[in-house]
């Protein structure tokens, strides 16, 4: 027989999908139960409105996402090395909640003002203007060639986050498997970084 915990766990999985498809608009309570293999009437028992699974659902994965970037900007390393290790961890933490970039840029398309209150609402968004400082700092001490910092960090970020925003496509267009995109990923932490490291040669 199944334990609360195990139905719950099904729930949220469940919950993922949906929301991940369809949008908090699109989804419906009954969507969540039929994909969790349960009647409405058990989903009303756990978890009483969409809204409510909507918010352990975002949580759970901004927190995948975010969870260690502030521990790397806040170590003793240079920025190099913080370039580094940022690019290994979003990755990483994409490639474990890939749904992730899909379900924010839906989210962002069909109700922009919720979606960025749940983000200014979180403990858990990095500390970048600490980090755009160090790499100022670097740019004047004549460490690293200058560039602007803003640019800089948005560029990273979108060579890290579009491959899975893109995924369909460009599975489609490179004719390649889950596994070949997976290692692909896992390439591609090298590629960014080196490509990135390079530019900022003095």
């Amino acid at each position: 027989m199944q334990t609360n915990n195990t139905t719950e766990q099904q729930i949220i999985a469940a919950a993922r999908k949906i929301f991940v498809q369809k949008g908090l608009a699109g989804a419906r309570m009954q969507d969540i139960a039929d994909e969790a293999g349960i009647n409405k009437a058990m989903l009303h028992y756990y978890y009483r409105s969409k809204d409510r699974l909507f918010e352990i659902v975002f949580e759970e994965a901004v927190g995948q996402l975010l969870s260690g970037v502030n521990d790397i900007f806040q170590a003793d390393m240079t920025p190099r090395e913080k370039i580094v290790a940022a690019v290994d961890h979003y990755i990483t933490s994409l490639g474990r909640a890939p749904y992730l970039p899909l379900f924010v840029v839906h989210e962002i398309s069909q109700n922009p003002e919720r979606i960025l209150q749940r983000f200014a609402s979180t403990t858990l968004l990095p500390n970048i203007g600490l980090f755009l400082k160090e790499l100022a700092v670097e740019m004047e001490q004549g460490r690293m060639r200058k560039v602007d910092p803003w640019q800089l960090m948005v560029s990273l970020i979108s060579m890290c986050v579009f491959p899975f925003v893109g995924k369909p496509l460009l599975q489609a267009v490179f004719q390649i498997n889950d596994k070949t995109f997976a290692k692909m990923m896992e390439e591609r932490k090298h590629f960014i970084t080196d490509f990135v490291l390079t530019s900022l040669e003095p």
